[in-house]
């Protein structure tokens, strides 16, 4: 695993051993971003249930102005403490060990809207899914994003996530081997 593009390009990333954490793969995690490429310089990041971080750090490497990352399982969390150490980032991220919904709440309180969130929670915990996007469209959630935010879930192809979440709508699906992604955003006219 190792950072595609950007600042960090080809650097190395370290994951957990064992089947606890499956990080995005590098093809997926490189398809996302070519997607993505025109919204990230300076946008402000979301990366939830963030395994090694690896994600996030792209978007770091890519000109995301900040980062914040929730991940609460102790593997995971241990890897992307010396990921972060290991390519010397100390700056423009922000780390929450105690998991999504603390972090959740803290976004809540922020000033400024989010741009963009990545939500790749265990395939097999649908709640967790479920929970999160519904927050996310709901008005509490809706206050934290920017207008135009992009909400995007990995999960894996065998599930079909609902085509709204409160106010989120479903607008695009992409697979890609075992993995797929589904965008989510809000309605330009109300």
């Amino acid at each position: 695993m190792r950072v595609i593009a950007g600042t960090y390009r080809s650097r190395p990333l370290a994951a957990p051993r064992g089947l606890g954490t499956r990080p995005t793969s590098d093809r997926l995690r490189e398809t996302l971003f070519n997607i993505l490429a025109p919204r990230l310089e300076g946008c402000r990041f979301v990366d939830l249930y963030a395994g090694t971080g690896a994600v996030g750090i792209e978007a770091i490497s890519r000109g995301a102005a900040h980062v914040w990352f929730a991940e609460n399982a102790d593997p995971a969390l241990a890897s992307l403490r010396a990921n972060l150490a290991a390519l010397k980032i100390t700056q423009g991220f922000t780390l929450e060990p105690r998991g999504v919904g603390a972090m959740l709440q803290r976004l809540a309180k922020l000033k400024e809207p989010v741009d963009i969130v990545f939500l790749d929670p265990p395939y097999e915990a649908e709640a967790e899914y479920a929970n999160t996007l519904q927050f996310l469209g709901s008005a509490r959630g809706r206050e934290m994003l920017a207008p135009d935010a992009l909400v995007i879930a990995e999960h894996s192809k065998k599930t079909a996530l609902a085509a709204r979440y409160g106010a989120l709508e479903h607008t695009r699906l992409l697979k890609q081997g075992d993995a797929a992604l589904s965008f989510f955003g809000f309605p330009a006219a109300e």
